[in-house]
C-alpha cells in the first residue's frame, strides 16, 4: 500500500459531509459519451462538488446512474487517471478516489481561460464549412493522403507530441481538399490555438482511439460524397474536444 491509500485507509470517510448534487451523476445523454463522461466528473472535481479525498461510487452504481456502459466509464475513469485528478486502490476499502492533492500544473493565462469557448466555436464553425467543401471537392489523391496521415495517427496513441502533428497534418489536408487557400489559412490558425489549450490537458490513448475513429468515419463520409453524415461526424469530433477541455482544463 502506497503513501495515498495508506493516507486514505487512516483517515476513513472525507470530514465533509456534504454530498455531490444529483446533478453530478445525472444520467449522461450526449451521443459522446466518453467525452461527457470526463466533462462531468472532471468538472465535479475542479468544484469541489467531488471533494479531494472522496471515493466515487462503485463501478455497478456509478454506470447505472450515469446510464453509461462500464467500458465507457472505465475509458473515462482511465483518462482521470492519468491526468492525475483520480486514482484506484484495490483490496479491501478499495475503489477510485479523488486526488488529494490535485496534480499541479501551470496554468493557461487569464485571457487564454476567458476566450476557450471562442476558440473551440471559431474551430467548430472553420471544421463544418471545410467538412462541406470537402465532400463537394476532395478528389481521390487527396482522401488516399488523408488515410495515409489516419494511419499515421492510429500508429502514434502512445506519443501525443507525434500524435499532434500527425493530427494537425490532416485537419489543415481537409481545408487543402477545399481548394480555398483563405481556409487552409484559417484553419492552420484554429489549429494553433487549440494546441495552445490541449496542450495542458493529458491524452491517454482510450482518447486518441476515439478520435481516430471519428477520423475514419469523416473519411468514409467524405469518399461517398455525404456532407451531412460528414458534417455530423466533425460536429461530433469538435465537440468531443471541447467536453475535454470543460472537464479538464483549468478554469473550463
Amino acid at each position: 500500500m502506497d503513501e495515498a491509500e495508506e493516507r486514505i485507509a487512516a483517515a476513513g470517510p472525507p470530514a465533509s459531509t456534504l454530498t455531490p448534487p444529483e446533478a453530478v451523476f445525472a444520467p449522461v445523454r450526449s451521443q459522446t459519451a466518453f467525452e461527457e463522461t470526463v466533462d462531468r466528473l472532471g468538472t465535479a472535481i475542479k468544484l469541489g462538488l467531488l471533494a479531494p479525498g472522496s471515493q466515487l461510487p462503485a463501478e455497478r452504481e456509478l454506470c447505472g446512474r450515469l446510464g453509461i456502459a462500464r467500458s465507457t466509464l472505465r475509458q473515462a475513469l482511465t483518462a482521470l487517471t492519468q491526468s492525475g485528478h483520480v486514482f484506484a486502490t484495490r483490496g479491501r476499502g478499495g475503489g477510485t478516489f479523488v486526488s488529494d492533492p490535485q496534480p499541479p500544473a501551470d496554468p493557461p493565462s487569464a485571457e487564454m481561460l476567458a476566450q476557450w469557448r471562442e476558440t473551440c466555436d471559431h474551430r467548430l464553425a472553420i471544421e463544418l464549412g471545410v467538412a462541406v467543401l470537402a465532400a463537394e471537392r476532395a478528389e481521390r489523391g487527396d482522401l488516399d493522403a488523408l488515410d495515409e496521415v489516419a494511419r499515421t495517427l492510429e500508429a502514434a496513441i502512445e506519443d501525443f507530441a507525434a500524435y499532434r502533428q500527425a493530427d494537425i497534418r490532416l485537419h489543415v489536408g481537409l481545408a487543402e481538399a477545399t481548394r480555398s487557400d483563405r481556409l487552409v489559412r484559417d484553419m492552420t490558425e484554429a489549429q494553433g490555438a487549440m494546441t495552445d489549450l490541449i496542450g495542458y490537458i493529458a491524452h491517454p490513448p482510450t482518447v486518441l482511439a476515439s478520435s481516430n475513429a471519428q477520423h475514419r468515419q469523416l473519411l468514409a463520409a467524405l469518399r461517398e460524397r455525404d456532407a451531412v453524415r460528414a458534417v455530423r461526424v466533425m460536429s461530433e469530433h469538435v465537440q468531443a474536444t471541447e467536453h475535454i477541455l470543460a472537464g479538464l482544463l483549468p478554469g473550463g
